[in-house]
């Protein structure tokens, strides 16, 4: 054991200075023998200089009682010029109780030392955590280190994620593997355990998220997204005061029944709900959702911030309630950039902020461990960040940030404070491990690192690379079905001749009662592609053609979808002369039939044109095939589907199609 110096000065119970003889570091973790306790664990937080003599100001950490197993402070002082020396591995370990691998979730080494820090993951789970950093000091990092550990122990997971960052667990982290060998670790990647859910239409590889429609009156007041008048609020108690829960439907025909003229804001209030498309009667499970061994991500990336608050809301809220009657296990829920969704009062409220503070009070009782991320500690609710039992604090210089810090963390010292300016990326001060703030650094994570930023000094470069795709005239805008060439060649006799073809199309961007979508139309029929694997396409409907009473009657048969002559007419009180119509339709290719049974034809598009959006992404490649001449006028396939839905803009584009046939 090395000597670093001997007691000198002023000795008390609870701390010590003493002269430095070699080279020490603030934070360092000291031991010195105590006469009636035997070794005593000891921290450096302070280092002064006068002239060419060094010292330490230390605080004494406490002792091992063996009777009860429990660290304690010595209850008298030490000896003066006592010994001081750096402290053994084994004696940090078990004064501080560090090591639990068993159970615990590896965070990274004490710094300084080399130790493994553990997280307590029961205390995790009931007590909550709060992890505050400046952008870029390596929060996000830090977090998928945790949340590695989470799956790892099978503990339910759900992750609210604004930026879509976490979906990197998914892939295992191809970078660090000389690192990963002193911090003991190997790549890993998740795929198994990650259900991520979103917007399907802003990226098609997320499972869609819906929400119950049903919901008591003080839900629906939380979420609707403007201020009601006191007459619209108290129609709404009025219309609902017998009603424990409800459905939009069940709540627009309740509005039409009352006597009064409000009810028409009301209602269009409530369908402007329903266009968001995040609510339904088959909404997702909560029980999908939560399972021992998944993790949830609800990717809202592209969401306004008004549906991500709504999303945040009710998803919380149903999962809550469901927890309190245990139908669901308990789980663990992490919040990033918690400042938007409950933020400090003095700047506000959202949707979400009052669910996110009952959970924060409330939740530990119930099983529901909450973890809140925020790179703007200021903003964030004071009261959600004192109910977090533990803090992990990376790099932060904001004096508002800072001085949120200092005022809201127990145990965190003056000198400790100091040092968060000061802290290097990858590395971090935890609070409420033990009674005193420990540095650790943070291990490198098993998956990839989703939340990177942006190489600006690189943009330069990037941006004559996408000017470039453009000016090359052998790179076209393509898009590809799904299966690739080679599987598409193993589909069929290896003996046949293979060929790829160019379609031309037009991909529309669309908008229809705020909802954007993209259609996609192929040129040479003027048709809307519905696969473009296969090239099947349908026909937007020429109404003009048709009578008001053919236009009614494929109304009807639209609810139908099949149905027989006589099914017909019983359901819709119509005459024998009925069948003369349909037939007309069938004549005219709105519906396929016989004498005696119809059924609407596929090929001629009769429901809402977003329900045949289009998710390929166009991409630039060079490709060495010539074009198939175009043969339907540009002009008319955009006025036809003007009647339809709002043409926002639109793109040329290639549909890339696989032929196969006999070589002789």
């Amino acid at each position: 054991m090395t000597i670093i110096g001997r007691i000198v000065g002023k000795i008390t119970t609870s701390h010590f200075s003493f002269k430095i003889e070699t080279e020490a570091k603030k934070f360092d973790f000291v031991q010195v023998c105590h006469k009636e306790y035997g070794f005593v664990l000891c921290q450096i937080v302070e280092l002064e200089r006068l002239g060419d003599d060094y010292t330490a100001v230390c605080n004494i950490i406490g002792y091992k009682d063996e009777s009860d197993n429990r660290v304690k402070l010595p209850r008298s002082t030490f000896e003066p010029s006592t010994e001081v020396l750096f402290a053994e591995n084994s004696l940090v370990e078990a004064i501080i109780k560090l090591d639990d691998s068993a159970k615990g979730a590896y965070l990274g080494l004490l710094d300084g030392k080399d130790i493994p820090v553990y997280l307590d993951m029961n205390k995790l789970l009931t007590k909550h955590v709060v992890v505050l950093a400046k952008s870029g000091a390596g929060k996000s990092y830090c977090v998928g280190v945790l949340l590695e550990e989470i799956i790892e122990k099978n503990i339910p997971l759900l992750i609210i994620d604004p930026h879509g960052e976490y979906s990197s667990l998914k892939s295992e982290n191809d970078k660090d593997k000389d690192l990963m060998i002193k911090y003991n670790i190997k790549p890993k990647a998740y795929v198994k355990n990650i259900r991520e859910y979103g917007d399907f239409k802003i990226d098609r590889n997320l499972v869609p998220l819906k929400l119950s429609n049903r919901m008591g009156l003080k839900e629906l007041l939380n979420i609707i997204p403007v201020k009601l008048s006191n007459n619209q609020t108290g129609l709404l108690y009025d219309t609902l005061r017998n009603v424990p829960n409800f459905s939009f439907s069940e709540l627009k025909f309740a509005l039409e029944q009352q006597d009064s003229n409000v009810k028409w804001s009301l209602i269009g209030i409530i369908e402007s709900l329903e266009s968001l498309n995040l609510f339904g009667e088959g909404y997702t499970s909560l029980n999908e959702i939560i399972r021992p061994g998944r993790c949830s991500i609800i990717n809202l990336k592209g969401m306004p911030q008004a549906a991500q608050e709504i999303v945040t809301y009710k998803l919380l809220h149903d999962l809550f309630e469901a927890r309190k009657l245990e139908s669901i296990p308990p789980f663990f829920c992490v919040i990033e950039e918690a400042h938007n969704f409950c933020p400090e009062r003095s700047f506000g409220e959202t949707k979400a902020s009052s669910i996110i503070r009952n959970i924060a009070s409330e939740g530990r009782k119930f099983g529901l461990g909450l973890a809140v991320i925020s790179q703007r500690p200021a903003r964030l609710d004071k009261s959600v960040i004192s109910q977090c039992t533990t803090q992990i604090i990376l790099k932060i210089t904001n004096p508002n940030d800072l001085k949120t810090v200092q005022n809201s963390v127990e145990g965190i010292t003056q000198e400790s404070m100091g040092e968060i300016k000061n802290l290097p990326v990858g590395s971090a001060m935890v609070c409420g491990l033990v009674d005193m703030p420990l540095f650790v650094n943070i291990r490198p994570r098993k998956t990839k690192h989703g939340g990177e930023a942006i190489d600006m000094l690189n943009q330069d470069v990037q941006l004559m690379e996408e000017l470039n795709k453009f000016e090359d005239e052998n790179k076209k805008p393509l898009i590809y079905p799904q299966t690739t060439f080679e599987e598409f060649k193993l589909m069929h006799n290896k003996d046949w001749i293979f060929k790829k073809k160019l379609i031309p199309a037009i991909m529309f961007n669309c908008s229809q009662k705020d909802n954007e979508y993209k259609i996609l139309i192929e040129l040479d029929n003027g048709e809307v592609v519905l696969n473009v694997d296969t090239l099947d396409t349908a026909k937007l409907p020429d109404l003009d053609k048709l009578s008001r009473k053919e236009i009614q009657t494929l109304s009807q048969a639209f609810q139908l979808k099949k149905f027989s002559l006589n099914g017909f007419i019983q359901t819709n009180g119509s005459g024998l002369d009925i069948k003369i119509t349909l037939d007309n339709l069938v004549k005219k290719g709105f519906l396929l039939g016989s004498s005696t049974s119809y059924e609407l034809n596929p090929k001629v598009i009769l429901g809402s044109l977003n329900e045949f959006a289009c998710f390929e992404k166009i991409r630039f490649e060079s490709i060495d095939l010539k074009t198939e001449p175009i043969n339907s006028n540009l002009d008319e396939i955009k006025t036809h589907l003007k009647r339809f839905t709002e043409i926002i803009d639109y793109e040329d584009c290639y549909i890339v199609k696989y032929e196969a046939m006999p070589s002789n």
